[in-house]
């Protein structure tokens, strides 16, 4: 009788670790956005992607282009991610800079690239806001992210002027996000 509730322990053990959740390839959180997390290295992205595309920024010269961003592609031609290493050049660098392209990509609260501002403050606090010339850069520390939101969106008197602080409540609501990044540097 023991021998068998052993067994079954084991089994029972066994199933449930087996049936373990999958991990969500487009949720983004403090360190991790899908597979990617923030200690793999540039090399590595081939076998994380394997079943992806990976489009690496090649020019004439070394010596002429500013960065090495390397885009991800799935397998049906959409365009998922554009990478930047924290080192330019070096294939053993850690990822620095993910922008988010495609709206699949969402944190466990659902903000994603095309969510508003609105659920922006309606689900995490913001750290602070950056003014631009040409957008606010909303960050929010928690999961080392920020977006940036096209000053055309904004009231007249903050679409021209770099120099007055932005506070939330100024950006309305329905303000779409532009630029959804990650920042791992």
């Amino acid at each position: 009788m023991r021998k068998a509730f052993l067994l079954l322990l084991f089994i029972t053990a066994g199933f449930l670790v087996s049936c373990e959740k999958e991990q969500d390839p487009f949720l983004i959180s403090a360190k991790s956005i899908g597979r990617l997390t923030s200690d793999i290295k540039i090399n590595q992205l081939d076998s994380i992607f394997a079943e992806d595309s990976i489009v690496k920024q090649v020019g004439t010269s070394e010596l002429f282009r500013k960065s090495n961003e390397i885009e991800v592609y799935d397998n049906k031609g959409n365009k998922l991610l554009l990478i930047e290493p924290v080192q330019a050049f070096d294939s053993t660098s850690t990822i620095g800079f993910i922008q988010v392209l495609d709206p699949r990509y969402k944190t466990a609260k659902g903000v994603g690239k095309e969510s508003t501002f609105k659920d922006l403050v309606e689900n995490y606090n913001i750290s602070r806001i950056e003014n631009t010339l040409s957008a606010a850069v909303v960050f929010i520390d928690d999961l080392n992210i920020y977006v940036t939101i096209d000053k055309k969106q904004l009231p007249v008197e903050l679409r021209y002027d770099t120099q007055t602080r932005i506070q939330a409540s100024q950006i309305p609501d329905d303000a779409k996000i532009k630029y959804f990044m990650i920042d791992w540097d």
